[in-house]
């Protein structure tokens, strides 16, 4: 069965919940580089079934989803209630051809531009924090909102990891 966008959207909300999104944000590098250490390039980008994306191409999709989200946070804070576009992410996972990607270079973009986000969010006001865009389809999101979501996308990400491992260590590619 096919999550909804508003039960996928429950579901991340419960991933941070009581919890300090910015600590969260910290961890998730460093989170997944140990995850993925020892693990070799092949095993890595194995997919775990069709239309299923590898761990290279999860990681590749972090990187470039923390990209827009550098993008958004700024347009939130310097402009009032700017239009912030989705993206087909299928799309940009073939544009981008992720497969192709050596997974230390994903995590490296990942690491490099979520550190620009921390150091931003250490110099907002609370007023900065609750500045807010239109999403096209997720409606009003403030700054903290926004990093709130990326914490828990993060989490989300995070765990389709760790049973893409899991499976491939077990012997079983179907996985997730």
């Amino acid at each position: 069965m096919t999550e909804t966008a508003e039960q996928y959207r429950v579901r991340l909300a419960m991933y941070v919940e009581g919890k300090d999104p910015i600590a969260l944000q910290r961890q998730a590098p460093a989170t997944i580089a140990r995850l993925i250490h020892g693990a070799t390039d092949a095993k890595l980008k194995e997919q775990p079934g069709p239309g299923k994306w590898s761990v290279t191409e999860i990681l590749v999709h972090l990187a470039e989803d923390e990209l827009v989200s550098f993008w958004r946070y700024r347009q939130i804070l310097e402009h009032e209630s700017p239009a912030l576009a989705g993206f087909d992410q299928d799309l940009w996972a073939r544009l981008g051809d992720y497969a192709s990607w050596e997974p230390e270079h994903a995590l490296t973009m990942f690491r490099l531009l979520r550190e620009g986000n921390i150091r931003m969010f250490s110099r907002l006001t609370a007023e900065q924090w609750q500045r807010s865009g239109v999403h096209s389809e997720r409606g009003t999101l403030t700054v903290h909102d926004l990093c709130r979501h990326m914490a828990a996308h993060d989490i989300n990400h995070i765990e389709q990891i760790r049973k893409i491992l899991a499976a491939n260590n077990n012997g079983d590619c179907a996985g997730s």
